[in-house]
């Protein structure tokens, strides 16, 4: 069972931004192919974790088209065990952050009980809970279209990494929009900070 989730008036500056690819959306059923995160420290990239994975399956063309991952990208992959156990390692106890992360953490505490015989324990922060909190006027609060209304760069997502950073460059917006939104609360009451 994944952590508990911290409260979201908690905006941590320490944190590993997380985001897995994989060959469909169940996790008792797929497989992942890609597992990426970002190490955050006071709000900046200090080291970034990226490894395809050979899924020992096949991967449709559904998800080769999504994701730009093909079969034979995987062919020579490492297997999910040694890609979790360095992975495991890169996170450690840090706090999570990810776009719709309970996703990814479910697929991960799956091949965690699977290949360790443990869980995926680690507290965690979702953008996709803090997107519906500050822009509540989006029809939809997928990933790209929140980076597109920040007139981010959606080049290449679908992969993990570029998911990571964009990801990152949204719950960075936020924090900005926190600070003024707590700025603007602080001056209606008449206080100084």
């Amino acid at each position: 069972m994944a952590g508990m989730e911290k409260s979201l008036k908690i905006y941590p500056e320490n944190y590993v931004v997380l985001d897995i690819e994989t060959t469909g959306f169940s996790a008792d059923r797929d497989e992942i192919i890609e597992l990426s995160a970002l190490r955050i420290v006071n709000n900046k990239v200090t080291e970034e974790f990226s490894e395809l994975i050979n899924p020992g399956c096949y991967v449709s063309s559904y998800i080769s088209n999504l994701t730009g991952i093909t079969q034979q990208m995987l062919y020579d992959a490492p297997s999910a065990p040694e890609v979790l156990g360095k992975f495991i390692e890169f996170v450690s106890d840090s706090m999570i952050m990810g776009h719709n992360v309970t996703f990814d953490i479910g697929f991960i505490n799956r091949n965690m009980q699977k290949y360790f015989n443990s869980g995926f324990n680690n507290d965690y922060i979702d953008t996709l809970k803090l997107a519906r909190k500050f822009l509540p006027q989006l029809k939809s609060h997928k990933l790209g279209l929140i980076a597109q209304h920040f007139n981010f760069n959606t080049d290449g997502m679908h992969r993990g990494l570029k998911d990571c950073i964009v990801t990152n460059m949204c719950y960075q917006k936020f924090l900005q929009m926190n600070k003024e939104q707590q700025l603007k609360q602080t001056n209606a009451l008449g206080l100084s900070i």
